[in-house]
């Protein structure tokens, strides 16, 4: 009885909760779902054998099936980019064969690097020291255009004059170094190239240095009725609060020691007041100075080391006109130009240069954009005093641009040239030939290609110009006495 009352008790607690709409839902609910599970069970009582192994055979596909329809990885098509792993076994490549060369240079040639070989080429007559005499001249230059500004400053001589004089110490600046290294028989082709390099480079500052001064007197002229005359005496500014640096208007700036700065400072476009720094970095200085001795020595090992045996070793190919010796020299002879050229570059600019070696080949997609971007301060001087001003003057850009590779040209010849004491202008025809390569890569060749086309021009180029020079000095010089030792 007591069941039955729970049980009665538990039946009026259901009903008096669920009211009569839910009550009819759950009924509907209900019914389909019985009707749905009454199809289920017919559809499975009148499966056949055949469709179950159909059933059975589909699901085996999908779990054993390992294929799938895509894009191949090295397509650009697959949107993967993750190539670090070929990248690192070309380097781990290009090291072991690189690795290879140099044992088997030391196996044949022994150890070649010597330094007092390299400063015997510098002073090879220690008593007179051509290329460096040569060099302590150049003050006169520099004390020359500094008194050239001087006077047109204050009027004492107009501007025609001034520009004639300078005209004739930057001639002088050009064709008296040229003259003595070619005149003297105790001027190694080494001390000749580093005098030339010299007086190129002060060419270029001394010319800046005069445009500027130019432009400055052209602007004192214009606001000469508003301008004060403090404005024409330095005035100092504090820097952090302790060290300062001086300010200088024109033409405060024709000092001595300003012009000696200038010539010291790593560009080559001239300004009043140059950025500097708060104070010296004497560590970061020290530092940089030994990488540069230490990439200056090992670029000089490998020329000695890799590049002069390969150089000796071209000459009998030359004559003998094989080309297959000579392709063989010229592709060996382009991995150690390459290395020492890459040394060489960090060494002498790597600092203070903005854009890296590195972004700048990885970006080079045409000859222009490298050779206008390679070297940051000859092209700073040449866009700003040489291709600007030939645009003001209304010359369009094209005949602009061949004169800026004529003159490059020009200036590759004669530190290569006048050196050696004789004229093959295979240094010019290279910078030439730039213009019709710069055209085709341009009009044919985007992107990977035209990298890869800028590459192969740096690569194969200077080799086939050092060839060249070597093998016309070694005729020139050595050629008679070798065929009267063949006879």
């Amino acid at each position: 009885m007591g069941d039955r009352s729970e049980r009665g008790s538990v039946k009026h607690k259901r009903r008096t909760t669920i009211s009569g709409d839910a009550a009819g839902a759950q009924g509907k609910r209900g019914g389909a779902e019985t009707l749905s599970g009454q199809v289920k069970e017919k559809e499975q009582r009148h499966e056949t054998p055949a469709n179950k192994h159909k059933n059975h055979s589909d699901a085996g596909d999908d779990a054993f099936s390992c294929h799938k329809l895509q894009e191949s990885l090295l397509s650009s098509n697959s949107g993967y980019s993750n190539y670090r792993g070929i990248l690192n076994w070309c380097v781990v490549m290009l090291v072991l064969s690189n690795a290879r060369l140099v044992l088997e240079n030391l196996i044949k040639y022994g150890i070649l690097v010597d330094p007092i070989q390299i400063i015997s080429l510098f002073l090879k007559d220690p008593y007179r020291w051509p290329a460096l005499c040569l060099i302590i001249v150049s003050n006169v230059f520099i004390m020359a255009a500094l008194y050239i500004e001087r006077k047109l400053s204050v009027g004492t001589i107009s501007e025609g004059t001034g520009t004639f004089l300078h005209g004739i110490n930057l001639a002088a600046l050009l064709f008296v170094p040229a003259g003595t290294v070619l005149s003297l028989t105790s001027m190694t082709p080494v001390g000749g190239v580093l005098a030339l390099s010299v007086f190129t480079i002060l060419f270029l500052k001394l010319y800046s240095y005069r445009d500027v001064n130019k432009w400055c007197r052209e602007i004192r002229h214009i606001k000469a009725r508003t301008l004060s005359r403090s404005h024409s005496y330095p005035s100092v500014h504090k820097a952090n609060g302790t060290s300062g640096y001086t300010h200088v208007s024109y033409p405060a700036n024709l000092t001595h020691r300003d012009i000696y700065y200038f010539i010291f400072v790593p560009t080559l476009c001239y300004e009043l007041n140059f950025p500097r720094s708060p104070r010296i970095r004497k560590r970061f200085l020290l530092r940089r100075l030994l990488e540069m001795v230490f990439l200056m020595q090992l670029m000089l090992g490998l020329i000695q080391q890799w590049m002069v045996p390969t150089i000796q070793n071209s000459m009998k190919p030359f004559q003998d006109m094989d080309f297959s010796r000579i392709v063989e020299r010229l592709l060996k002879l382009a991995l150690s130009s390459c290395s020492s050229e890459t040394a060489s570059f960090t060494g002498t600019g790597g600092e203070w240069l903005p854009p890296s070696r590195a972004d700048l080949l990885q970006n080079s997609e045409t000859i222009p954009y490298f050779w206008s971007n390679w070297n940051i301060p000859v092209h700073k001087w040449c866009l700003r005093h040489f291709y600007k001003p030939m645009l003001v003057k209304g010359v369009n850009k094209f005949p602009a641009q061949l004169a800026v590779f004529f003159l490059s040209a020009f200036f590759h010849e004669y530190l290569v040239s006048v050196p050696l004491k004789m004229f093959r202008l295979w240094a010019f025809l290279g910078m030439m030939a730039q213009i019709p390569l710069a055209y085709f890569v341009g009009r044919f060749l985007r992107g990977n290609y035209g990298n890869a086309a800028v590459w192969m021009s740096l690569i194969i180029g200077q080799p086939i110009a050092v060839l060249m020079y070597v093998h016309d000095y070694y005729v020139l010089h050595y050629g008679s006495a070798a065929e009267g030792a063949a006879a």
